[in-house]
């Protein structure tokens, strides 16, 4: 049977190899700093067991937590032919959780000082990485050997080496750690989320106020990520009870989930002059606009002779103009 070729398939298959190939050659840079005997010591033999996975911080935590829930999945879906889910899992595992996420986080471990906090992460980094290559060899056989053979390893081949999951018993999971770590994504979503609503310049650093409950001494601990995610300044990042408030009251309260909260001083989003002037043109096109569309309906003839759905399509684009012009002037009074 004849198989239409996807070239947008292609494509992404093409930059997954990409995004796959430089994943590696970050995780063998930072290896290279190593004397050899600390980089054989990484070599994954065995998958990781719950007393070292319940020992590491959150983040990793986190992410050996959905790889081992990931190793399971893939399991099940290639012992019932189900090829296609199995790829497309490991495919957003490792562009999303892995590299999105869990690299974003590990850059700041691997660069800072505290040597314990190095040592985990390039552990994770390493074991989680090899687990997906294992995983992905039965779909891009060339790239994942190539890759593999650059990572500490043990065995001439990744072909012969043994499958994550060695027996019948699932790989530890961490429910809580998972849990938690969605609520740390959920806060650096809304906060980006807003960043992008108010036009915020991607290097501008912002203030930020978290209330968030009995969760505070997780994210609190986690500080450096939540601050490099979402770029806060670190400096105007804090934790308060829930009447945190903007140094003037005028605030962008985000409600991020039950018992979690951001609070950004609105100062700190946008430049007022210059987003006031942005605002005044649009409240000016949107006015010049809804007058001339009212015009054409207080038109007896336009009325009178219209088709009803070209006399519906006008009504609807003044309803949709007014709208717009409405929050245009609820944006001009928030403004400090």
């Amino acid at each position: 049977m004849d198989v239409p070729l996807s070239m947008e398939k292609v494509e992404a298959n093409r930059n997954f190899a990409n995004k796959l190939w430089n994943t590696a050659r970050f995780i063998t840079m930072g290896l290279g700093k190593l004397d050899p005997t600390a980089r054989a010591s990484l070599a994954v033999t065995a998958p990781m067991e719950a007393e070292e996975l319940a020992s590491l911080p959150l983040p990793e935590r986190w992410v050996v937590s959905r790889c081992h829930t990931l190793v399971r999945t893939v399991t099940e879906q290639l012992t019932n032919n189900d090829f296609g889910p199995a790829g497309q899992a490991i495919y957003s595992f490792l562009w999303d959780d892995y590299a999105d996420w869990y690299i974003e986080i590990s850059k700041k471990r691997i660069g800072g000082d505290d040597v314990i906090a190095q040592q985990q992460a390039q552990r994770t980094l390493v074991y989680v990485l090899d687990s997906c290559l294992r995983l992905l060899h039965p779909f891009m056989p060339f790239i994942t050997e190539e890759v593999w053979q650059r990572l500490p390893h043990e065995g001439p081949s990744l072909m012969i080496a043994d499958w994550p999951q060695r027996d019948d018993e699932p790989l530890c999971v961490d429910a809580d750690a998972e849990q938690r770590f969605g609520s740390l994504q959920a806060l650096v979503r809304s906060v980006r989320n807003a960043r992008a609503e108010y036009r915020v310049e991607p290097g501008k650093l912002i203030a930020a106020t978290v209330i968030a409950g009995e969760l505070e001494p997780t994210l609190a601990a986690e500080t450096e990520a939540i601050t490099s995610l979402a770029r806060i300044d670190p400096a105007a990042f804090s934790f308060q009870g829930a009447d945190a408030e903007g140094a003037d009251g005028a605030v962008v309260r985000l409600v991020v989930e039950d018992s979690l909260e951001a609070v950004l001083p609105l100062a700190g989003l946008v430049d007022s002059d210059k987003e006031r002037v942005r605002l005044g043109k649009q409240q000016t096109k949107l006015e010049a606009s809804i007058a001339k569309v009212s015009k054409r309906l207080e038109a007896p003839g336009f009325v009178d002779k219209a088709p009803p759905a070209v006399l519906e399509k006008a009504r609807t684009e003044l309803a949709e103009q007014e709208e717009q012009l409405q929050g245009v002037l609820d944006a001009l009074k928030q403004l400090p």
